[in-house]
């Protein structure tokens, strides 16, 4: 019976076996510490979100609560017969409980702008109703054009018919004299002026 033998284990099989091993090692700790550097990752990104969430709710509550404010605030328009009108402001703040009324300070009205002889129109304060078409103005409102100048409380000009309102304690002059009353309106664009109550006027002779 003849003998069968095997490759003998010698020295040569040893390093590979030992890297083997190794190896072996490494991937069974990989498997344990992977896992959990995963999670770890995982945790402390679930935590920024969490921790922005919370430090930035009252900052965007008080970036949406404030008001939209422009410096310079200017707009260009024009009245049903065509007229058009330039009405200016050191700066205009939208309402925030109604967003149709715009608060201007200092505005500025230039009535029939593109005419030789404009109406200007100016106070301190003023409130532009978006919806209504209309501008409030109160607070040393002043009227000036060519043959006119008024001084009076609020003022009230309608974009849309191009008619202007205004009352409390009038003071003008005209080309034709001073004139004191409680209220004007300003008609057929800007060829009536009338004054009324109490109106006292002193005409002077040319």
């Amino acid at each position: 019976m003849s003998a069968v033998s095997y490759p003998a284990q010698g020295p040569s099989r040893r390093p590979d076996f030992l890297r083997w091993r190794r190896r072996s090692r490494v991937i069974r700790i990989l498997r344990v510490v992977l896992p959990l550097m995963v999670g770890l990752i995982f945790a402390t990104l679930v935590g920024f979100v969490i921790h922005g969430t919370i430090a930035g709710g009252p900052a965007a509550s008080d970036a949406t609560d404030t008001p939209i404010r422009l410096v310079n605030f200017r707009l260009v328009g024009r009245d049903d017969k065509g007229r058009a009108f330039v009405l200016t402001a050191d700066s205009a703040t939208r309402d925030q409980q109604d967003y149709q009324r715009i608060h201007l300070v200092r505005p500025s009205l230039l009535i029939d702008s593109e005419s030789p002889r404009p109406t200007r129109l100016s106070a301190t304060r003023g409130v532009m109703h978006e919806g209504a078409g209309k501008l409030s103005l109160d607070g040393g409102v002043q009227l000036n054009g060519a043959d006119l100048s008024v001084a009076t409380a609020s003022s009230v000009y309608d974009t849309a018919t191009g008619i202007l309102q205004g009352q409390g304690d009038i003071a003008g002059r005209t080309a034709l004299g001073e004139v004191n009353a409680k209220s004007y309106g300003v008609y057929d664009e800007g060829e009536r002026m009338i004054f009324r109550g109490d109106v006292r006027g002193r005409i002077q002779s040319k």
